[in-house]
């Protein structure tokens, strides 16, 4: 097999990883909308499912990079389609539109949730043995 061809299929193979997270987490996202949306203020399930997200990439930067498929199929994948930048920013001009404290509000506790349990997620693998 050439060089070429095995960089290709190597590269194939990261695709995979990605799309088969992608699926998951974008079906949790979606059901999460369904299942709490109304239970929820407007956005709130965006706020959960963000706060999910941060929290497992936060954990996944501390792997070593011999986990790279792992951190393809969670993070770029699951992650990436569970989280949503744009729907939170979305519900943010809405809520401004209504006020400016409310929609700066709103805002200020995206970032906190989200910050917070990235921080947190990392705390399991500052310990002495990673996963």
């Amino acid at each position: 097999m050439s060089a070429r061809h095995t960089m290709a299929a190597d590269e194939m193979r990261r695709v995979l990883l990605v799309a088969a997270g992608a699926v998951p987490g974008a079906l949790l996202r979606w059901q999460a909308a369904v299942q709490l949306g109304p239970y929820l203020p407007p956005g709130g399930s965006d706020v959960l499912v963000n706060g999910l997200g941060s929290w497992l990439l936060g954990w996944l930067v501390t792997w070593p990079p011999s986990r790279q498929g792992l951190q393809l199929l969670l993070g770029a994948g699951f992650c990436g389609s569970l989280t949503t930048f744009s729907s939170w920013m979305l519900v943010t001009e809405r809520l401004q539109q209504q006020g400016f404290v409310t929609g700066l509000l709103w805002l200020g506790l995206g970032l906190t949730v989200g910050l917070t349990m990235a921080w947190l997620g990392q705390l399991p693998g500052q310990g002495p043995q990673r996963p």
